[in-house]
C-alpha cells in the first residue's frame, strides 16, 4: 500500500509514476485526496465539537454549583446535541476512511526510478544471458512429445482427475518433480544460508491482502468452503505462490533492526484460476492451474533491499547455471511488472521444443509497499519504528523448469539425461522409455 502521507506531500510525483505503468491510475489520485481531505475535515469538526463539550461540561458543573438548575438544564440539552453530532460525524469519518483506503489498497506499487518505462514485455531490456543455446543433430521434440513418450506426465489422465490445466505426474516424471523440489530446497537452504518453512497451502483473506493478491486479483483466486456451510466461502483460499503466507510470517509485528535481513525459503504447489487467461486448458505444461514451486523471501532494512535484491537473482540464477541451462535475466518495465513490485528482474529458461524462452523466476523488491498492507515493522536502533522492504522471488517454478530440462536434455533416442546435481536425488544419469 502506498504512503497516503508521500500522496498528500508529493502527488504530481506519484502521478508521475503511476503514469509509466500505462494503466490510468494516476487518475484517481484527485479521487483520493478528496476522500481524504474530506476525512480530516471531518476529523477536525468533531475535535472542536469534543471541546465545546467538554467546555459545556465545565459549565453545567459551575451552574449546577451555582444552583442555577434551568440553565444548567440547558446547557445539558445543549451538550446531548453535540453528542448527537459527534456521532453522526464518527460514522462520516468511516465512512470516508473506507472508501480512501478501499481505493488505495487498489493503487499499484510506485516503479523504482531506475526501471524502464514501457507497455509490454516486449520493452524489457535483457540484462545479461548465461551460457548458449543447445544444438541437436537432430530436431528437438516438444515436452509434450517427451513426456508421452517417456510416460513421464499423463496429460489426458491428469486432465480427467481436475478438469483442463492439471497434471497428473507418472513414474520417472513424478520422481523428477520430487528430486526438483528437493534439490532446489537443499541449494536454498545450504549453498544460500536461507530459512527452510513449510506454510500452510490453505490462507486467510489477511494474507492474500498483505501480498496484494487482494482485492485487485481476488477472481483469480481458488476460494475454499468448509463442507455445505456456503457462509465460510471466501475466508479461506487456496495459496496462489508461497509468497502469500511466508511473506505474512510476521504480520503485525514489530522486529528488532538486528534480526534483519530474514530470509525464508518454502515449498508449495500453487494454484492459480487465471480465469479468462488465454493458453489455459492447452495440452502441455506451460501454463496450468496448479503447479511446483519454491520460493524465496527475503525481509530487510529499506539501507540493504536493493543489495538484498541483486543477491536473490543470482541464488535464482545458480538454479539454472547447477542445471546446465541456457537463460536470460531481464528487468521488467513499467507496464509488464506485478502490482506490488517496485522493481522486478525475470529469469527466462531456454526451452529448445518450443523455439523461445520460458519465464522461471520472478524477483521482485516491493519495498514497503506489502509491509504497510500487512502493518509490519521494524525497531532502528534510534528507536524509530519504520517499515521494511520485502522482497520475494521464485527460486524457481515449475513446471516451466521441468519443460525446459526434459527439452535441454533431450538425446536422439528419446531418452533425456540428467544433470550431475540432480543425479543423487533420482539415482540414475538418464530416463529412458
Amino acid at each position: 500500500m502506498l504512503d497516503i502521507k508521500l500522496i498528500r506531500d508529493q502527488p504530481d510525483l506519484v502521478r508521475q509514476r503511476l503514469a509509466t505503468r500505462g494503466a490510468g491510475d494516476e487518475q484517481r489520485i484527485s479521487e483520493l485526496l478528496a476522500l481524504d481531505e474530506k476525512r480530516r475535515q471531518l476529523l477536525l469538526e468533531v475535535e472542536n465539537l469534543k471541546a465545546q463539550r467538554n467546555r459545556a461540561a465545565k459549565e453545567i458543573g459551575a451552574l449546577m454549583g451555582q444552583k442555577k438548575l434551568a440553565e444548567a438544564e440547558a446547557r445539558k440539552v445543549e451538550s446531548r446535541q453535540i453528542g448527537d453530532r459527534i456521532a453522526e460525524l464518527d460514522r462520516a469519518v468511516t465512512e470516508a476512511e473506507a472508501a480512501r483506503d478501499a481505493l488505495l489498497a487498489r493503487l499499484p506499487n510506485l516503479p523504482h526510478p531506475d526501471v524502464t518505462v514501457g507497455r509490454s514485455a516486449a520493452d524489457n531490456p535483457v540484462v545479461r544471458e548465461w551460457g548458449a543455446k543447445p544444438a541437436f543433430a537432430f530436431p528437438p521434440r516438444s515436452h509434450v512429445d517427451l513426456c508421452s513418450h517417456l510416460k513421464l506426465v499423463d496429460f489426458e489422465r491428469g486432465a480427467k482427475l481436475s478438469g483442463s490445466g492439471f497434471l497428473l505426474y507418472t513414474g520417472w516424471g513424478a520422481r523428477l518433480e520430487r528430486a526438483l523440489i528437493q534439490f532446489l530446497l537443499d541449494l536454498h537452504v545450504h549453498e544460500h544460508g536461507y530459512t527452510e518453512v513449510s506454510p500452510p497451502f490453505i490462507i486467510g483473506r489477511d494474507c492474500m491482502f498483505g501480498v496484494g493478491q487482494f482485492p485487485k486479483f481476488e477472481d483469480q483466486a481458488y476460494a475454499v468452503q468448509e463442507g455445505l456451510d456456503a457462509s465460510t466461502l471466501g475466508k479461506l483460499y487456496l495459496l496462489p505462490t508461497a509468497e502469500a503466507p511466508v511473506a505474512n510470517i510476521h504480520r503485525g509485528e514489530l522486529l528488532k533492526e538486528s534480526q534483519l535481513p530474514i530470509s525464508y525459503c518454502a515449498y508449495s504447489p500453487c494454484f492459480r484460476a487465471e480465469a479468462g487467461a488465454a493458453g489455459v486448458g492447452t495440452r502441455g505444461m506451460i501454463r496450468v492451474h496448479q503447479f511446483d514451486k519454491v520460493e524465496l523471501i527475503k525481509i530487510a532494512t529499506p539501507e540493504q533491499g536493493y543489495a538484498e535484491h541483486e543477491r536473490m537473482v543470482g541464488h535464482a540464477e545458480r538454479v539454472l547455471q547447477c542445471l546446465g541451462l541456457h537463460y536470460r535475466v531481464v528487468q521488467l518495465c513499467t507496464g509488464d511488472m506485478g502490482f506490488a513490485s517496485a522493481k522486478t528482474y525475470d529469469l527466462e529458461v531456454w526451452a529448445p521444443g518450443q523455439g523461445g524462452y520460458l519465464e522461471v523466476s520472478s524477483v521482485s523488491n516491493c519495498e514497503d509497499f506489502q509491509a504497510r498492507r500487512m502493518n509490519l515493522r521494524y525497531k532502528t536502533e534510534a528507536g524509530d519504528n519504520r517499515f521494511p522492504h520485502i522482497l520475494n522471488g521464485s527460486g524457481t517454478a515449475l513446471a516451466r523448469l521441468f519443460v525446459a530440462l526434459v527439452e535441454t536434455c533431450q538425446q536422439a533416442d528419446g531418452s533425456v539425461t540428467i544433470p550431475g546435481p540432480l543425479q543423487p536425488y533420482l539415482r540414475t544419469d538418464r530416463i529412458t522409455s
